[in-house]
């Protein structure tokens, strides 16, 4: 499951099991990426701020962006099955969007979006106002273009520590149909149990 230890749900106590009892009570079972962080719950929850301001879709939009950019494989099953759960897109669409964000499925807007979240986390350097004139364009305020970035920006974070430390993609990913899981899988292999 990792390439370090973790705390057993059962072994679980104080804020790891009020962490864990969250997680299991949002998803329906205890995550992989949630055990990650039992030697520090205070960072998850740090994390869960970050997410607060946005509606679901474009919340996984941009974590779908950033998980393509930075090739991981969990993220992009993660926030995928968000939004298949949420009934936000079929199959065949987040299929579409895991291979190019360019899509028509998605809003002119919404493209946008994910054009900058890539960019920022490839290369935060290249920012320019002229980027940020470009979603403004597109309708997004201030307040809304911080949200996007600094979602961006965590997920840098969140996905890499989940990569660096070997936590697996969940089991019920096999579940999914095989071309969307073969699209979303961007980076390190999900392998059958």
């Amino acid at each position: 499951m990792a390439f370090v230890s973790t705390v057993q749900e059962a072994e679980a106590r104080g804020a790891v099991a009020e962490m864990y009892a969250a997680s299991k009570k949002n998803m329906g079972y205890l995550p992989n990426y949630t055990q990650i962080f039992s030697h520090r719950p205070d960072v998850m929850e740090a994390w869960s701020t970050v997410r607060s301001q946005m509606d679901v879709r474009r919340y996984e939009l941009v974590a779908l962006a950033a998980a393509r950019a930075l090739h991981s494989s969990y993220c992009m099953l993660a926030h995928a099955s968000v939004l298949k759960n949420h009934r936000v897109f079929s199959d065949q669409e987040l299929a579409a969007i895991g291979q190019d964000t360019s899509t028509a499925v998605l809003t002119p807007a919404e493209q946008a979006m994910m054009a900058y979240v890539e960019k920022v986390v490839l290369d935060a350097t290249r920012i320019s106002q002229e980027d940020v004139n470009q979603l403004k364009a597109h309708g997004f305020s201030d307040g809304q273009i911080f949200d996007i970035t600094t979602t961006a920006t965590a997920r840098f974070f969140f996905s890499k520590t989940l990569d660096a430390l070997g936590a697996t993609a969940d089991d019920k990913y096999l579940d999914l149909d095989d071309s969307l899981r073969q699209a979303l899988v961007v980076g390190r292999p999900i392998t059958q149990p």
